[in-house]
């Protein structure tokens, strides 16, 4: 068994298989979330990648030695998972490391009704049952069987999106060669969407580029097919197709500030003032549309638990952030990258206009993009940063997560990666030399030797 402390993370699980992550420790994790949820009962889900099936399978093993029954989804995209936790009422687990590379894995856990499991909500204590040894349970070992999930989890999407009355429309889909390509032609079934399928053959060792739509890099070959092919937009998923990038006509990449401030607005027309939910990475032009059209703007931290979190609590009817995590209270406040990607499709069908007319009025600031630094002291990186700018006439200053600074027309966030070891900074100013001077700024000080 591995070094658990380096494997569970903020909210999830995630580790290289089978060096931190391995069927021995997969099982004892299985039988500590049926121990730490009281389940009599779980649902399991799992990607692509070669390490999955057997990791769900040791998973299982656990689960059900702890006499729990385990319902068995099979591949399925993370989203697929929280709706199976949802309608059916389950704890569930999805095997899957996301958008790393090929060598990981992990498990993304969530208790009945898809409710978040994080390291504050159940994840400590998980790790620390697995760290102990978990007891052996004094009674008969629980049952495994199979459902597909994937038609149910289809056709509920499309009662949460109207999309029968719009105009027909191409969609290039980049799918990454991740959990996508299983799901999208199931959603797309019976739409007026004329499919243009780049990578869908599931391959978890990612032959074609990273399935990481976040990268510029590895959006290029969607936004050359969606000027190859004439399609009206393109959408890019990640490896366990939760998260969903948008490409506009042109082949331009849309921000997901301006996907969030749409979906928010659509949602608005729906529950008129209803709180809406924002990590602090988001652009500003999010709080400012949301105010505009009546709802009431929640800031919180980056990171899906703490998101669905803060929506349970203020009832929020949607949530965003800027890495194209998506919420819906209507999809039990979890996520879903396909149902955002319903949301944009509607917006651009049921009117005429290209897609880039159509978000002029979503994209407000220039933004630097996520930059990602290694440092060997983060802490002390951060600090130097602070020290640099605070004092400053008019600057702000907050550590709701990382540090935010701001002032008049421009504002930045720095953070430590909850997955990785970097330093992520985000900057956004009314127009690109402002960004600029103050991306190379922070940069400089944080790189420095």
């Amino acid at each position: 068994m591995g070094d658990l402390a380096k494997i569970f993370k903020a909210y999830d699980i995630r580790g290289v298989v089978p060096d931190e992550l391995d069927a021995e420790t997969a099982e004892a994790i299985g039988a500590a979330f049926v121990r730490v949820t009281g389940a009599a009962a779980v649902v399991t889900a799992h990607d692509m990648r070669a390490s999955s099936e057997p990791l769900a399978a040791a998973f299982a093993r656990g689960a059900t030695g702890q006499g729990a029954d385990v319902i068995e989804a099979g591949l399925g995209s993370t989203d697929m998972l929280y709706y199976a936790s949802g309608v059916l009422d389950l704890p569930g687990a999805m095997f899957t490391a996301s958008h790393n590379p090929a060598k990981y894995n992990g498990l993304k856990l969530c208790r009945s009704g898809a409710r978040p499991i994080g390291r504050d909500t159940g994840l400590t204590e998980i790790r620390d049952l697995v760290a102990q040894g978990v007891p052996a349970h004094d009674g008969p070992r629980g049952t495994v069987s199979r459902r597909d999930l994937l038609q149910g989890y289809a056709d509920h999407l499309k009662t949460l999106v109207d999309l029968s009355g719009i105009r027909p429309l191409k969609v290039a889909v980049d799918a990454g060669n991740g959990m996508g390509g299983h799901t999208v032609p199931s959603v797309f079934e019976g739409l007026p969407i004329d499919l243009v399928p780049l990578y869908f053959e599931l391959d978890g060792t990612f032959p074609n580029h990273e399935a990481n739509p976040i990268e510029p890099e590895n959006l290029r070959d969607l936004q050359a097919k969606v000027r190859e092919t004439g399609a009206d937009i393109g959408l890019a998923f990640d490896g366990d197709a939760d998260r969903c990038f948008v490409v506009d006509e042109r082949g331009e990449i849309v921000s997901p500030s301006a996907v969030t401030a749409l979906v928010a607005v659509r949602e608005l027309a729906k529950h008129p003032g209803s709180p809406i939910v924002h990590n602090l990475i988001t652009s500003k032009a999010v709080p400012e549309i949301v105010a505009e059209h009546g709802g009431s703007p929640i800031r919180t931290r980056v990171g899906h638990s703490f998101i669905k979190q803060t929506m349970a609590e203020s009832g929020a009817v949607f949530g965003g952030e800027h890495s194209a995590h998506f919420y819906f209270r209507d999809f039990w406040f979890a996520d879903s990258g396909m149902l955002a990607a319903l949301h944009v499709l509607a917006a651009l069908g049921e009117q005429p206009e290209p897609l880039s007319r159509l978000l002029e009025e979503y994209t407000r600031y220039a933004a630097s993009g996520e930059i990602n630094s290694e440092v060997a002291d983060q802490a002390a990186a951060t600090a130097r940063v602070r020290a640099a700018f605070e004092g400053r006439p008019g600057v702000t200053v907050d550590e709701l997560d990382g540090l935010t600074v701001g002032a008049g027309d421009w504002w930045f966030n720095l953070r430590p990666s909850n997955t990785e070891p970097l330093l992520r900074l985000n900057a956004e100013a009314a127009d690109e030399p402002t960004v600029a001077e103050i991306r190379d700024e922070v940069l400089a000080i944080v790189r420095k030797k």
